[in-house]
């Protein structure tokens, strides 16, 4: 029997700005250690019997940043589907369902958010041989974890009885987060787990769910797949099908409505880093309960979390706070208020301001860019290609490009001319001028770039040819 991990990568994690932002999400970022949550949740289910390459769902804007996270851990894919619009989890769910049964019949899906934490790896696997005997005998399964404490971020799961094949219960009913009251009363009873999001069942039992409570999300979600394009290591799901499917999460499209539910209580040091105080929860923290990354100096600090990105940051006299220092943005804020954080980034959404969505530092699928310095007219980067690597054959229709090598080899296309730049040597892309820069070495190629014109921005690039297959990212 197949299991196939299903990793949904779509969240874009605004209450952890400004290190998450738009463009570049939690999932994909080292919050805990080296690996970044994605990596953690590729490596999680690695000696697990019976398990396959995992198959990921994401937006089409992540998509090189899955690649290349994957291959930085060895992860053998099985899959990269694109959603063209996001619609929550049940049309996720739904694609990856049908996808898996065109190739694997009797498959069993093992359903994970990208961006939770698990400390405690033998106890999940554990479960997840729980949850295959069930998803085995038909039933659908949902994860629900031990809460520590009244939760008011999380949704929760009340169990019914014991259910007679297994360790699980049968499920009650899927409520919405409660207020603190409420959150105290369910976790005092017992009866009451945080929903994680996770699921496991057999890819036709689910089919066949979601063709009884859901139709037209499969007809939608059966059409776009129908249609869909393979791009390189991707998987285009049709755009117009695909935005007609109802946005709604798995939860409320079948897991509260069919009667083959069972909810598996997972005790495994389970978080879901939704929040900075989540973060300091499983941080590691100094004797005055401090979580501290980066260059910070601290005078009567205590039970805070302080994040530098690249620069010192000073602290006095500060009790319960949370302060985050990125390049081009701080936030500071109360650590019993960090579940607001999501209102600033809708206040940067209706102002028109861009810090919401990239970070100073840019990926793209060829390596990265940073904006150092930016006038009216000038435009000052620090661009990095990835050993091996290629921009497209562009040109611009208004601004001109200098290109200074730092560190590396740069292979340069300039009209019809094709030349090696080494460190220390430069040259200049007039306007209007087709160019390409690549890196044939076997080091990253860094280069200063200094744009000059009357229009600097991402869209004026016109591409002739591109390894990525991109037309205008």
């Amino acid at each position: 029997m197949s299991i196939i991990p299903v990793i949904l990568s779509g969240g874009s994690g605004t209450r952890l700005w400004p290190l998450s932002r738009e463009a570049y999400p939690k999932q994909f970022l080292p919050l805990i250690d080296d690996m970044s949550l994605f990596q953690s949740t590729l490596k999680r289910f690695l000696g697990v019997a019976g398990i396959q390459s995992p198959l990921i769902i994401c937006n089409d804007q992540h998509r090189f940043v899955v690649a290349e996270q994957a291959r930085a851990v060895d992860a053998n894919l099985s899959g990269i589907i694109l959603e063209p619009v996001g619609r929550n989890t049940a049309p996720a769910v739904a694609a990856a369902t049908l996808f898996a049964l065109e190739k694997h019949p009797e498959a069993i899906l093992l359903i994970l958010p990208a961006d939770h934490l698990m400390a405690d790896l033998p106890e999940f696997h554990r479960a997840v041989q729980q949850g295959l005997g069930y998803a085995q005998a038909g039933r659908v399964v949902t994860f629900g974890i031990v809460p520590k404490n009244p939760e008011t971020g999380f949704g929760y799961i009340h169990r019914g009885n014991t259910s007679a094949d297994g360790p699980g219960f049968q499920i009650q009913r899927f409520v919405e987060k409660p207020d603190l009251a409420t959150a105290r009363s369910y976790v005092d009873s017992g009866e009451y787990y945080w929903n994680s999001g996770m699921f496991m069942f057999s890819a036709k039992v689910m089919l066949s769910e979601m063709d009884r409570h859901a139709p037209d999300i499969t007809k939608s979600v059966g059409e776009s797949l129908a249609k869909s394009i393979k791009d390189l290591d991707f998987i285009r799901l049709d755009h117009d099908a695909f935005a007609t499917s109802q946005k709604i999460s798995i939860d409320y499209a079948v897991m509260e409505k069919t009667d083959l539910g069972v909810v598996l209580p997972l005790d495994a040091g389970w978080s879901d880093v939704g929040s900075w105080s989540a973060l300091w929860g499983v941080g590691s923290k100094d004797a005055q309960d401090n979580v501290i990354i980066g260059d910070v100096l601290m005078h009567e600090i205590d039970h805070c979390y302080i994040r530098s990105e690249s620069r010192l940051v000073a602290g006095v006299g500060l009790s319960n706070h949370v302060i985050i220092e990125t390049a081009d943005a701080v936030l500071v804020a109360a650590r019993d208020r960090v579940q607001d954080v999501g209102g600033i980034v809708k206040k940067l959404q209706q102002l028109g301001r861009r810090e919401h969505i990239n970070r100073q530092r840019v990926f793209r699928p060829w390596g990265s860019f940073k904006c150092l310095n930016i006038e009216d007219r000038f435009q000052v980067k620090r661009i990095r290609v990835n050993p091996g690597a290629t921009l497209s054959l562009q040109m611009h229709h208004h601004r001109a490009e200098h290109w200074i090598v730092v560190r590396g080899t740069a292979q340069v296309t300039r009209g019809e001319e094709s030349f090696l730049l080494t460190e220390d040597q430069s040259t200049y892309i007039p306007l209007g001028v087709r160019h390409r820069l690549a890196n044939p070495g076997k080091i990253p190629l860094d280069i200063i770039e200094i744009q000059s014109g009357s229009y600097l921005g991402e869209d004026d690039i016109v591409r002739f040819e591109d390894n990525y297959g991109r037309s205008s990212d």
